[in-house]
């Protein structure tokens, strides 16, 4: 059995690698088969075979009342963040890095997905957060997060030799708002990732921000009623 804490605390040093890899030109192979692992393990195994998923740990057999359920004075449900992680890589990924269409907008993703709405989760209104966890299909909801998750380990395997320094086209920025990507209330973090680096935007979100909410899924777990 991993304990979460020990596996939390390896991650983090292999982060340190990573960020370290992305910053040298020399090593673009060895840091792209970091990002892999590194992204791997944050996902289904599904995506990639892995000696253990920290996604199937936590979600795998859990009952659909704890995926909707937002604890007493709690903002999030473990519905709303895995959305939010889904939706964040998939626009990052395929509009900022590769450059291409979202996931989302293919195979009729927002109807099999049963989504009120298609923005990412960011800075919405309570209610908006409480209908999305009545809501959403669970099921289809690992599905997509799955296929976003095999979608990036495409994109990111097969970059050309780039530099991890350049950042990202002013044209794939504005995409992110006319897709709806995000709300207009969210804005700060369009100019966060306008000022992010290639190696930046492999760091976060694919990473560390999948780390980040899959602890908030694994305290919302424990909590109880």
């Amino acid at each position: 059995m991993i304990d979460i804490k020990t596996f939390r605390k390896a991650w983090s040093a292999q982060q340190k690698e990573l960020r370290a890899a992305l910053n040298d030109k020399t090593q673009q192979a060895h840091a792209i088969d970091l990002f892999m692992q590194q992204h791997s393990v944050l996902h289904s195994a599904k995506v990639s075979p892995v000696d253990w998923s920290y996604e199937d740990d936590l979600l795998d057999d859990l009952p659909e009342d704890k995926w909707r359920r937002i604890p007493p004075n709690g903002e999030h449900s473990i519905a709303w963040n895995i959305w939010l992680l889904a939706r964040i890589e998939d626009a990052t990924m395929n509009l900022l890095v590769a450059g291409q269409p979202q996931l989302f907008n293919e195979d009729n993703w927002q109807q099999r997905l049963n989504a009120p709405f298609i923005n990412s989760g960011n800075d919405i209104p309570m209610a908006d957060v409480v209908k999305l966890s009545e809501e959403v299909d669970v099921v289809a909801l690992r599905e997509y997060r799955t296929a976003v998750g095999k979608r990036t380990q495409v994109i990111i395997s097969t970059l050309p030799f780039t530099d991890f320094k350049q950042k990202t086209e002013a044209d794939r920025l504005q995409q992110i708002m006319d897709e709806g990507v995000l709300v207009p209330e969210a804005g700060s973090i369009l100019e966060y990732w306008s000022r992010c680096t290639l190696a930046g935007l492999l760091l976060m979100p694919p990473t560390r921000h999948n780390l980040v909410h899959l602890n908030e899924v694994y305290t919302l777990k424990q909590r109880k009623l």
